[in-house]
């Protein structure tokens, strides 16, 4: 068997040409979306999760949609095999508290800019820099570990549009020690909840209060660097009906927002100490914050000091204008580029009746005849076509190094916690389907399909490498698979001269772009 041999021109041409119809693949291609019960479940399932296993398929033939959707949009503790709890629990993020962990780290940073011997000092820079780098590779790892085993798949999809939606970059600062805890402790809780609470602990976390400059924000120095970014991108949208004296006047109420890396408390005048408050490292200082009162989207806002912040968050979370923004992003996200307009006004009425339960936007959509519709359509951002062809080979068989995943979203562009911008990775069809991305899909299919990903493949000194061939075609492709895929598809597939090269055919058809 020959893992690297080129895939044969005239296929890979086929497959590419097929694969880069990323808006509108022909109907042919995608079986799924035909009335076959089986078929069309299967499409609902690569979906609704991060992609369809073995493991999941059995659980949806065994409990049925209806009540798999349910346990998806109101999931418990997930239960993850135990090697990869392991891999989860032996993580400094996850035994070390975020006060604690930062303060760590400050000391280190401190520490290295006291040094006076220029050698020594480059040396614990150095350091400093690759304490920060282990800090956010222990948390993207642990990200995708949840993607890829944990059955709240649901869950984890809404992790990641929601820590694209709040985006923060791990670049700026010392963010790198923050983000694990971000994802971990603001975003993923509230996922499915209420968006207020939501909301609130993105805005009272110092990723984000760092991130977009708050903790510079006080009184007569105001920043509107986050209110701004708070309404444009996080609420109301950029049409949402808000005017630069409403940032202006919401850059007043965050004023005194911010970050305390320090162990020490600063002195407070004695009419405000009551005002203080501090809460691992969000602070909130009133020597800081501007107590006048406030005029915030056409109604009065009391200078009493932080409840002017609950304040605002509600109105902004109860806006019209963010009902219709949030929904009509979830759509696109699950539905299509330009989701159609009764379905994202049906979401939104939804938002607004639940008082923001996005689970119950979620069912609004999921039940709708618009996402049936879609199902096969949308193309697969690097995320979601790295963890489901990981899902696929390997179903609930536990990596050993997430390494090469990290590589691929890297290279595909999209890599976690790495959008400069605050506007989070574009989730539109196009921003993915370029031939340059096309091409490094189809040689993360061939490393994969031939066993050679080093996914199995330990760290250290002297690593180790399990062999771990993917097992593709199995019960779950000759059951549910097979009958989705194109004849194109399955001409290639009866070509493969090799079963690296059936895999690799497999992992890189049409049909595994598109979800």
């Amino acid at each position: 068997m020959t893992p690297h041999r080129l895939l044969p021109t005239t296929l890979i041409s086929l497959l590419l040409l097929a694969g880069c119809a990323a808006t509108a693949p022909p109907a042919a291609q995608h079986a799924v979306v035909a009335p076959d019960n089986a078929a069309q479940g299967i499409a609902m399932l690569e979906r609704v999760s991060w992609g369809v296993n073995g493991g999941s398929a059995r659980q949806l033939q065994k409990e049925g949609w209806s009540a798999y959707l349910q346990a998806q949009l109101h999931p418990g503790k997930a239960s993850l095999p135990p090697a990869v709890q392991a891999q989860i629990d032996a993580m400094t993020i996850s035994q070390v508290p975020l006060d604690q962990l930062v303060m760590s780290v400050e000391q280190k940073r401190k520490e290295a800019a006291a040094v006076m011997d220029d050698v020594a000092k480059q040396q614990a820079q150095k350091d400093y820099q690759q304490e920060l780098n282990r800090l956010a590779r222990e948390a993207a790892t642990r990200s995708l570990l949840l993607d890829v085993y944990s059955p709240n798949q649901l869950q984890q999809q809404l992790s990641w549009f929601w820590l694209n939606h709040f985006s923060v970059h791990q670049g700026k600062h010392n963010l790198r020690a923050m983000v694990g805890d971000y994802e971990a402790n603001a975003i993923a809780p509230h996922a499915l909840g209420k968006f207020r609470d939501l909301l609130g602990a993105t805005v009272h976390h110092p990723a984000m209060l760092r991130y977009l400059d708050n903790e510079a924000n006080a009184v007569k120095r105001i920043n509107e660097n986050y209110a701004r970014e708070l309404m444009e991108l996080h609420t109301l949208g950029v049409n949402g009906g808000y005017s630069q004296t409403d940032v202006q006047e919401l850059a007043r109420i965050l004023t005194g927002v911010g970050v305390n890396l320090g162990a020490d408390t600063p002195k407070v005048k004695p009419a405000l100490q009551s005002q203080y408050v501090r809460r691992g490292l969000f602070e909130f200082n009133p020597n800081r914050h501007d107590y006048g009162d406030k005029q915030f989207l056409g109604q009065t806002v009391k200078g009493t000091g932080l409840a002017e912040l609950d304040e605002a968050l509600d109105r902004l979370s109860r806006s019209p204008a963010t009902a219709h923004f949030i929904s009509g992003k979830l759509a696109q996200y699950f539905v299509g580029d330009n989701p159609p307009a009764p379905l994202v006004a049906r979401m939104a009425a939804t938002f607004q009746q639940s008082d923001g339960m996005i689970a119950d936007v979620l069912q609004t959509m999921f039940n709708s005849p618009e996402f049936k519709q879609s199902l096969g359509k949308k193309f697969k951002d690097p995320m979601h076509y790295v963890v489901s062809a990981v899902r696929l080979s390997y179903d609930d068989k536990p990596i050993l190094n997430a390494g090469p995943m990290l590589s691929w979203l890297s290279r595909m562009g999209q890599p976690l916690y790495g959008r400069q911008t605050p506007d989070g990775y574009p989730l539109t069809d196009a921003s993915w389907a370029s031939p340059g991305q096309m091409t490094t899909r189809f040689d993360i299919a061939r490393t994969i399909g031939s066993g050679s990903a080093g996914l199995f493949k330990t760290d250290g000194p002297q690593p180790q490498e399990k062999v771990a061939f993917p097992q593709l075609a199995s019960a779950l492709y000759f059951q549910s698979l097979q009958p989705t895929l194109s004849p194109a598809t399955r001409q290639a597939l009866e070509q493969a001269a090799s079963p690296q090269e059936w895999n690799t055919f497999l992992l890189s058809s049409p049909e595994m772009m598109h979800r």
